[in-house]
């Protein structure tokens, strides 16, 4: 069974960074574009980033420059680099593949930001 955990979010000022961290088991990770999203209370998921399994990346516009996605194929563990964090930030995070599977939504690690 396919099994992803998110995890590195926390606390931080405006300003701040942290690294988040997607875990995979299963043979799902090498082999896929996996996303990392977000999600606000009373709001849809949205797709943050994505990287191709030959990291090939896409950003949304309101983390680019920001955000970076990366992945280590032999470890199956996907990061998501986050400088200038924001308190529009403040949301929790998810990583799945891209398109998402819905069998494959893990517990998030929540990112807060503020002072």
């Amino acid at each position: 069974q396919v099994q992803l955990v998110e995890s590195g979010g926390g606390l931080v000022q405006p300003g701040g960074s942290l690294r988040l961290s997607c875990a995979a088991s299963g043979s799902i990770f090498s082999t896929n574009v996996m996303g990392w999203y977000r999600q606000a209370p009373g709001k849809q998921r949205d797709l943050v980033a994505r990287i191709s399994r030959f990291h090939s990346t896409y950003y949304a516009d309101s983390v680019k420059g920001r955000f970076t996605i990366s992945r280590d194929n032999a470890k199956n563990t996907m990061y998501l680099q986050m400088n200038s964090l924001k308190p529009e930030d403040t949301v929790v995070y998810y990583c799945n593949t891209y398109p998402i599977n819905s069998n494959y939504w893990g517990q998030g690690t929540q990112v807060t930001v503020s002072s």
